[in-house]
């Protein structure tokens, strides 16, 4: 798994949506900007109840195997000059059970980099990765795409890898001078947590900025995906329905040590990698995508991993994620007369997802050793010590939850 950490690492880039418009009218930028991210997270294994894995959770990544975890990014960017001390708090409403507010600080300075030596010649790394992509049965023809750096130049490995994205538009979102989480307050987020209410954000650093949110940009049920046949395939992926849902991708990634090979997979009718999808995306850019086949509508519920795409890999797991509804207030609003300048006080962007991740081969390996997930295993029949009757096999669970 730390091969797949660190391709994904060398290749995703994180994406950014935006507050912009493409009329011509005369518009100032707002004083304010406040960025919301609302996320669900989910791990599902196999024979797993959904409650989570017990004191196995603990072990997982980020506390992955306790359940579905909610989780929330707050940044807020102003060009007004604090009357205090810099700082703003977001006055949050009960049914968060987190307290009255939370504190919005500006994050520690970064830590300086390693010396960067102009003259030394940086070492190609050596990678091979073969690209799959679509559902079905079967391998389409064509496929797989091979990037390797061996026969490649840097440049034409990472245009073999390249993929949509949306275009960057609030670029600042990921750079904001106050944050929360943040040195001083990193509470998690209680499982039973609503955003849903009036927000108020005030402080010396913004004026007041007040805003509702409702029941669409709320936290999203979890992404419960479920994984059922062999590790190389076919493998059916499966998920109920989540509300609220804008549409769905899925991405794979597997690492075969007889070769050296990173496998990547994902849920598009065309040729993408998916790392530029598996983020935030502005509803516009959805709907595109869905219309070019590149993203699942959200109808879906299911999608095939075709056989032989992870054959032979040491592991493999599978990343999707449901994309809500992109809110975007400003205050005030834009005129209606285009000759009217726009001066805009504070802007607000909320954004929100649900990802879940389920491992690839999990619920055959557990068909196969006769195994009821994490239940124990029957007794024994004393019938089925006659010669004259077949044991019977243990049916595997119908579907597996985080």
């Amino acid at each position: 798994m730390k091969s797949l950490s660190r391709a994904a690492a060398l290749v995703a880039a994180a994406l950014v949506p935006v507050f912009a418009h493409g009329q011509t009218q005369p518009t100032k930028p707002p004083i304010s900007t406040y960025g919301v991210d609302v996320a669900t997270r989910t791990m599902s294994i196999p024979g797993m109840p959904a409650g989570g894995m017990g004191a196995m959770g603990a072990l997982m990544p980020g506390g992955m195997g306790g359940g579905p975890q909610k989780e929330l990014w707050l940044g807020l960017r102003s060009t007004q000059k604090p009357s205090g001390t810099p700082g703003a708090d977001h006055l949050i409403p009960p049914g968060m059970n987190m307290g009255a507010s939370l504190p919005l600080l500006a994050p520690p300075p970064s830590p300086r980099g390693e010396t960067y030596d102009e003259e030394k010649t940086p070492e190609k790394p050596k990678a091979r990765m073969l690209i799959y992509w679509g559902c079905g049965d079967a391998i389409r023809p064509g496929q797989p795409k091979i990037a390797d750096t061996e026969k490649m130049s840097l440049q034409q490995f990472g245009q073999a890898l390249a993929g949509r994205s949306p275009p960057e538009r609030w670029s600042a979102i990921r750079n904001m001078q106050y944050v929360w989480p943040n040195e001083r307050e990193r509470s998690a987020v209680p499982a039973d947590a609503s955003l849903r209410g009036e927000q108020l954000v005030r402080g010396t650093a913004t004026p007041d900025i007040r805003f509702p949110i409702g029941e669409r940009q709320d936290f999203m049920p979890p992404l419960q995906l479920d994984a059922k046949g062999p590790l190389a395939g076919p493998t059916v992926l499966s998920w109920a329905a989540v509300a609220a849902a804008q549409g769905y991708f899925l991405q794979a990634m597997g690492f075969r040590q007889d070769g050296n090979e990173m496998i990547l997979w994902s849920s598009s009718e065309l040729q993408d990698t998916g790392w530029g999808l598996m983020n935030y995306l502005p509803n516009d850019f959805v709907r595109r995508m869905i219309g070019e086949k590149v993203v699942l509508p959200p109808t879906a519920t299911t999608c095939t991993i075709p056989k032989g795409v992870f054959e032979g890999v040491d592991g493999g797991m599978v990343n999707g994620i449901a994309y809500g509804e992109e809110l975007n207030l400003a205050h005030p609003p834009r005129p209606t007369n285009p000759k009217v300048a726009w001066e805009p006080i504070w802007a607000v962007k909320v954004r929100v997802k649900s990802v879940g991740m389920v491992p690839l081969g999990m619920e055959a390996e557990e068909r196969g050793s006769g195994r009821r997930g994490a239940e124990r295993p029957r007794r024994r029949s004393r019938s089925r010590a006659r010669p004259s009757r077949r044991p019977h096999s243990t049916t595997p669970p119908g579907r597996s939850t985080s």
